[in-house]
Order: structure tokens, then C-alpha cells, then sequence
């Protein structure tokens, strides 16, 4: 018949048993959690090393498109001038002779080529435009997406601190729980082993 030594040496030697093992699955789980932070650590230096390559590659694509513009801003204009000489040159014999006749100077090749060049400065203006409110929006999208990001990582450190307080919650219910139960199931093994 066991006595009540008996039965609080087995479970000193359970309890014992049971806390080496949750000690090397703690363990276990603490060694995968570094190994994944080293993982994240190595990853993130990876991609720093690469800030610079993408900054380059940015300031090279914002370039292009700048040099780009300014290019097909060049061609419009040069083509323009080229088809205003072009029109003046067929118009003028025929706006002459109805200058003759007291016709309105509005229509005259000088003052219609003003109004083309007009619209022609105002195409490479807008198109010029364009292209800064491009490069503005993308910036103002990285500003955005950069605060994005932050705002996720403080969300995730309160997520993290609810997780944590839901554990330490569980553990200290748990530890009341088993307290108490070892507390009521005692009393009845010295009852017991009397008998």
C-alpha cells in the first residue's frame, strides 16, 4: 500500500519530469523563434544593401522620363515649325491678296502661325507639367506607403503586447488552477493513507 511518501516522491519525480520536458520544449521553441529573427535580421540586411541600387535606379528612371519629355516636347516643336513654315508659305500668296481687298489681319500666316506656336508652347508646358505631377504622385505614394508601414508595425506591437498579456494571463490561471487543485487533492491523500 502506498503511503503518502510514496505518493508525494512520484509526484516530486512526475512534477520534476514534466518540468524538464516543458523546459526543453521551451527551449525548442525559443531556439526556432532566434533562428526565425536571425532569418528576418539577415533578410532585412539583404534588402539594405540593395537601398542603394533602387535609390540609383529611381533617380535613373525619374531622369529618363524627364530627358523623355523634354525629347518628344523637341520633336513637337521642331515638326510644328516645320508645318507652320510649311502652311505660311502656301497661305501668304492667297491671304495678300485679300489683305488687298481690306480682308480682317486676323487670318494673316503671321497671326495664325502665333497662334499655333501658341498652342504648340502650351502642349510642351502641360506636357512638361505632366511629367513633375507624375514624379509628385509617386513620391507622395512612397510617403504614404512608408507611413503605411509604420503604422503596421505599431499595430503589430500592440497585437504582440495582447498576445503576450493573453499568455501571462493563461499561465498565472493555470498555476492558480493547478495550486488549488493540489491544494484539495492533498488533504484527501492524507486521508488516505490514515485508513
Amino acid at each position: 500500500m502506498a503511503t503518502a511518501k510514496d505518493a508525494k516522491e512520484e509526484t516530486t519525480t512526475t512534477l520534476t519530469s514534466t518540468t524538464k520536458l516543458e523546459r526543453e520544449q521551451q527551449q525548442a521553441v525559443y531556439k526556432t523563434l532566434d533562428k526565425a529573427r536571425d532569418e528576418i535580421k539577415r533578410s532585412v540586411n539583404e534588402s539594405r544593401k540593395e537601398i542603394p541600387l533602387v535609390t540609383e535606379a529611381l533617380g535613373e528612371h525619374q531622369q529618363s522620363t524627364l530627358v523623355a519629355g523634354k525629347e518628344v516636347a523637341d520633336i513637337y516643336i521642331e515638326s510644328q515649325k516645320e508645318i507652320i513654315n510649311s502652311i505660311q508659305s502656301a497661305w501668304s500668296p492667297l491671304v495678300e491678296n485679300f489683305d488687298k481687298t481690306n480682308w480682317n489681319t486676323a487670318f494673316s500666316p503671321g497671326k495664325v502661325s502665333e497662334i499655333y506656336a501658341y498652342i504648340v508652347s502650351s502642349y510642351s508646358d502641360n506636357l512638361v507639367t505632366a511629367t513633375n505631377l507624375a514624379n509628385n504622385v509617386m513620391f507622395a505614394n512612397m510617403e504614404t506607403f512608408r507611413a503605411s508601414l509604420q503604422q503596421v508595425k505599431n499595430s503589430l506591437k500592440d497585437l504582440s503586447k495582447i498576445g503576450v498579456n493573453a499568455a501571462k494571463t493563461f499561465e498565472h490561471t493555470s498555476a492558480e488552477t493547478v495550486r488549488l487543485a493540489n491544494k484539495q487533492v492533498e488533504p484527501n491523500r492524507v486521508e488516505v493513507s490514515n485508513n
